[in-house]
């Protein structure tokens, strides 16, 4: 997330290989501007001309080889995989920013020859990504700016052309509940990380943490956890927004922004325990290795990382270094409970908030082999959408890969995940695009 990639070189431009679509093989890179925008469309390379394009983008990531593009390019769609201008820094994120890099690929795609339905692809963080850009699309800026929301958006999101439909791929709520769960709530001073309330270490034996396997908390310790982390998340809110009103007033240190560090944020309870937050709450429709659907209580059979015990104490993975404006805008969430008491419409960040305002066709699919499998039943149960689906991939990892690690452990092969995920995709488009 943190390395800095170099600039990619334009092959062409793509609006003049449009004719030769159908005999490319590798995909064609473009520089949008005027912002930092990269994005490498992919389409078949044989078979009949797409007539529906995805975009899959991320906040921070490099998404432009992502496994989305090839495997849908040949099931016979255009992909437009873009970066936006804070691929690979999570620290200049300027979150409702990205609305505007979004509307750049929207825009794009509709242009292409043949095109008639442009669907956006929400993977892991580009869930909150591109269902924010929806929201305002449908709703209008009024969306954004509500007095509730941490950061309001600019006005220059006004007019965001729709999309068609919007398929989640294991999205996590935001990336302000990331933050907010990874938080080590036993932390009782921010300026002293290595003091810690022993009632609350969650990686302490006494605790219920298994440094050699898979932790089991107490339901007494989850819930004190939870809310500690929330309280946690609230001071650090409070610090950044005096800091904020500072800058704004001319009486900080700095002129426009100023670093911000939280240390102690790989401490999340259901990276080391698969009790915790690992199931949906009611039978929903799993997909099979041997490429069936049932409807049973998903259950994740990931394998859990005792390792973020160490990690958590480190500086390089273990602390967030952002701004004041990049925490407040893209890593902050109120609420009074980490796992079911957050304020959703709180932070713009936040893909169960945007999906109360969606009703474009929408598909949420989680991993069995993660931890966003109650994350993915929230976003679809509150989609206001009247056409919409939920579906867990049995064995799936979060980069839509088999969990070959989660095989030795269960003694099961998910070795036809990804063709199954995509093939349901596939079907899912054809259906209604």
């Amino acid at each position: 997330m943190r390395r800095i990639i170099g600039t990619l070189a334009i092959a062409a431009a793509l609006a003049a290989a449009a004719g030769d679509a159908l005999a490319q093989g590798e995909p064609r890179y473009v520089q949008f501007q005027p912002s930092a925008t990269k994005g490498a469309l992919y389409v078949p390379d044989r078979g009949q001309a797409p007539r529906t394009a995805f975009l899959v983008v991320h906040r921070t990531s490099n998404f432009l080889s992502h496994i989305a593009t090839k495997e849908l390019a040949q099931r016979g769609f255009m992909v437009l995989a873009m970066n936006p201008r804070s691929d690979n820094n999570e620290a200049i994120v300027n979150f409702e920013e990205i609305g505007l890099d979004i509307r750049q690929g929207v825009e794009f795609l509709r242009r292409q020859p043949g095109i008639g339905k442009v669907v956006l692809i929400g993977h892991s963080g580009g869930g909150p990504s591109t269902s924010f850009y929806q929201a305002v699309a449908e709703k209008g800026v009024g969306y954004c700016n509500g007095p509730e929301k941490l950061t309001p958006c600019p006005d220059s999101l006004a007019g965001l052309p729709k999309a068609d439909g919007i398929v989640f791929l294991d999205a996590h709520p935001g990336n302000t509940v990331n933050a907010l769960r990874g938080l080590n709530a036993a932390m009782r001073d921010e300026s002293r990380p290595n003091d810690l309330d022993p009632a609350l270490d969650p990686f302490s034996p006494a605790n219920g943490f298994n440094p050699n396997g898979d932790s089991t908390y107490s339901a007494d310790f989850v819930d004190r956890y939870s809310r500690a982390q929330s309280a946690r998340m609230n001071r650090l809110i409070e610090k950044a927004q005096a800091m904020r009103a500072a800058i704004r007033a001319g009486t900080h240190t700095t002129t426009d922004d100023d670093v911000f560090v939280a240390y102690r944020d790989r401490a999340r309870l259901s990276d080391v325990s698969t009790g915790v937050h690992a199931a949906t709450t009611r039978p929903q429709k799993v997909l099979r290795d041997d490429g069936t659907v049932v409807t049973e209580i998903a259950r994740t059979v990931r394998v859990s990382t005792p390792d973020n015990a160490k990690r958590d104490a480190t500086l390089g993975v273990g602390a967030l270094f952002l701004t004041v404006e990049s925490f407040l805008s893209a890593n902050a969430i109120r609420s009074t409970h980490s796992l079911d008491g957050i304020d959703w419409c709180s932070s713009n960040n936040s893909a169960p908030c945007a999906v109360q305002t969606i009703t474009v066709p929408t598909l949420v699919m989680a991993m069995g082999g993660h931890y966003f499998i109650t994350d993915g039943e929230l976003i679809h149960d509150r989609s206001v959408a009247a056409d919409k689906d939920f579906v867990v991939v049995e064995g799936a990892t979060h980069g839509m890969t088999p969990c070959n690690a989660c095989s030795r452990q269960t003694g099961k092969s998910y070795a036809n995940a990804t063709k199954n995920l995509f093939d349901y995709v596939a079907r899912w488009a054809e259906a209604r695009m």
